[in-house]
């Protein structure tokens, strides 16, 4: 089904079934209409079964019965009325109190292991709540009936065994990376010095504008839908560069500055803010074919609304970058990979403490919980010293935002808010600090964190009741451009602040470092003399990171960092030149560690590195070290630099014969 007969679908699902839910007469027809008009199953009855028989250890006589299961992709669903809490729990028939989930994991243990669930979904005919069974005790992914038309892909897990929803939001994400390459490469050609940094960089700012330009009137947020292209469809390609410069300028401009006999259309627009459209730049001639580029395929064509944030960013980033460009891929970190670096590092711990809320059985408990989680969430800082396009901190903000929506659907309790009322929402962006050597990532970090804020914004509407106007955008300097290794992590952010640094840094050995690159080695892998290292000049690039990380940690021990590195750096005499003195002078632990895994990197032409990721600090801690690796987790006494269970050992590289060393000394 194509997406945009799929989004209207959607829509005339949720105008049918709003207001509606009696739960032994409509159940069927609700999930048989869902399969069959918003996901194209022809014969849905053949999938699915309803009133399923299983025998659980609380009934002694007769069966209890699943609402619905979904075969193929092994699907349970419990099903309640539209007027059913579905976070409260409710007396059983043996006198146990359950919440709709609960009560679907006791039929789930009655099943036979082949039909044993991947997922569970506990829906009120209002709201579905999608628990991933890989993860049965996370918090669980919410999708209201409302937002169906903008969602529909996060539950096509119902007809897929694959995470289609994250594989949606790819492929939106990277449909949008093509266009903005098609129309850069048009735009650009109309330039009169196309070679010129300047120019490139005028134009780079150009596609980031209109980027917002689109998402905006996509999502809704400039205030009508299609606001941008109905106003632009108005001017011939001769009139449209005067008319974007009017538009930027308008964008930029309060209310209350702007000329107020100007074109009653132009002025509708929302005042933007955020320096997204400060200063002028230089735009050239619009021909036809970049007019009908612009109107057609990049906006009536396309839904933008539909990006993920998180991957758009760097496929956008990377769609403008002419080294990228003449390799011919477009790159971008994956999702999954993002989570196995910040899983571990703090999210892992942050679910477990809802679902321990959620568990909490005295209502006025619970809520103040709620506040109390929330409030500490808003209180975390992130720092990634090589941010890129973003994608470590607009996942992480992400992830945190939903969190923060699952507070607030306990503080509010489903309820709608009528009237005025204060911004629920603390989690902000002013949260996630980041240093790229790269202006134009800098510039796209920002829009992503800008787009990630909108759409989680309009998550939290749907929980209290009302719309949040995230025009105009505050103004955010917390994205710092300048070149990580030079300098002063401080003045980025405090250290007695941070709670975590995350990220990819940039790995590369000492061989293909260039001058500049092993003066940056040189001038941070430093004794307490300051004195380079030994080995200094024979690490690799990546490891500065770790060095910089470690000084934070001796001024803060309460922080905690996960680098994603080359595996070189836990093998081999980089071993002794990495970790013996972050050990021994810095007192680092290793926390956690990802064996070495192959670092899928890009999205047109697969890069396959083979990386570790590593999870440290200086702190105490009371939780034993884990291992990861494809085939799972387990905790060890100790990780030592190799990432194997083990004292700290280290091989240094001498003109005699091999030896075990437990120390460092540099030179």
């Amino acid at each position: 089904m194509a997406n945009i007969s799929q989004k209207q679908a959607a829509k005339a699902f949720v105008q049918e079934w709003s207001g509606k839910g009696y739960e032994k007469g409509e159940t069927q027809r609700f999930w048989l209409s869902l399969l069959h008009t918003v996901f194209g199953i022809d014969n849905p009855m053949k999938m699915m079964e309803f009133e399923l028989p299983v025998k659980t250890i609380t009934k002694e006589k007769g069966s209890d019965f699943i609402d619905g299961y979904i075969t193929p992709t092994k699907v349970l669903i419990e099903q309640k009325g539209s007027h059913v809490d579905l976070s409260t729990k409710y007396r059983q028939s043996d006198g146990q109190e359950l919440t709709p989930y609960q009560q679907a994991r006791r039929y789930a243990a009655g099943l036979p292991l082949s039909m044993a669930p991947r997922w569970i979904v506990a829906c009120n005919f209002t709201t579905f709540e999608v628990h991933d069974m890989e993860h049965p005790n996370d918090a669980p992914e919410v999708i209201q009936l409302a937002d169906l038309e903008k969602e529909y892909h996060r539950l096509s897990f119902l007809v897929d065994e694959t995470n289609v929803h994250l594989k949606k939001e790819l492929e939106v994400s990277i449909q949008a990376g093509e266009i903005v390459g098609v129309l850069y490469d048009k735009i650009l050609a109309q330039y009169r010095n196309p070679e010129d940094p300047e120019t490139q960089k005028s134009l780079n700012k150009l596609c980031v504008r209109l980027v917002f330009c689109l998402y905006a009137e996509d999502a809704g947020i400039f205030g009508t839908k299609n606001m941008f292209h109905d106003y632009m469809e108005q001017f011939p390609a001769a009139m449209f560069r005067e008319q974007l410069i009017k538009l930027f300028r308008i964008l930029d401009q309060k209310p209350e500055d702007r000329d107020p006999y100007e074109d009653e259309k132009l002025l509708a627009f929302p005042y933007v803010n955020g320096g997204m459209f400060a200063g002028d730049i230089e735009i050239p001639r619009i021909n036809d074919e970049i007019r009908t580029l612009i109107l057609q395929r990049a906006s009536d064509d396309f839904d933008w609304s539909l990006i993920s944030p998180t991957i758009f960013g760097a496929v956008f980033e990377s769609t403008l970058n002419p080294e990228t460009r003449r390799a011919g891929g477009m790159h971008y970190t994956s999702i999954e990979n993002i989570h196995k670096v910040i899983d571990p590092l703090f999210l892992d711990d942050l679910k477990a403490e809802l679902a321990d809320i959620k568990a909490t059985t005295v209502a006025k408990t619970k809520k103040e919980r709620a506040y109390a989680f929330q409030d500490k969430l808003a209180s975390l800082k992130f720092f990634d010293p090589a941010c890129g396009s973003g994608n470590f901190l607009t996942e992480s903000y992400t992830s945190l935002r939903r969190l923060e929506n699952e507070a607030l659907r306990i503080i509010y309790g489903g309820d709608r808010v009528i009237g005025e009322m204060a911004d629920p929402i603390k989690v902000s962006i002013n949260q996630f600090y980041g240093i790229e050597i790269n202006d134009f990532a800098c510039s796209v970090t920002q829009t992503a964190l800008w787009i990630a804020e909108s759409q989680m914004m309009a998550a939290t509407d749907e929980i209290v009741g009302f719309n949040l106007d995230p025009l105009p955008l505050k103004t955010y300097t917390n994205i710092h451009e300048g070149n990580a290794l030079r300098m002063d992590w401080n003045e980025v952010v405090a250290p007695d602040e941070l709670d975590y640094i995350m990220g990819n840094p940039p790995f590369l050995g000492y061989s293909i470092q260039n001058e500049s690159q092993k003066e940056d080695m040189l001038s941070v892998l430093v004794d307490e003399n300051g004195k380079p290292y030994k080995t200094a000049g024979k690490v690799d690039y990546v490891s500065a990171w770790y060095f910089k990380s470690a000084m934070m940690m001796k001024e803060n021990p309460a922080i905690h960092a996960a680098l994603v590195s080359t595996n070189s750096i836990t093998q081999g005499e980089q071993v002794a030149g990495i970790w013996a003195p972050l050990m021994n002078r810095f007192e680092v632990h290793i926390d956690f560690a990802w064996r070495t895994f192959i670092w899928d990197s890009e999205a047109n032409q697969k890069a396959h590195v083979h990386c570790v990721i590593v999870g440290f600090s200086v702190g105490a801690t009371s939780k034993m070290p884990a291992l990861y690796t494809k085939e799972g987790s387990v905790r060890v006494s100790h990780i030592n630099g190799y990432l194997i269970d083990a004292d700290d050992v280290f091989i240094d590289n001498r003109s005699y014969s091999l030896m075990l060393s437990s120390s460092y000394d540099h030179g």
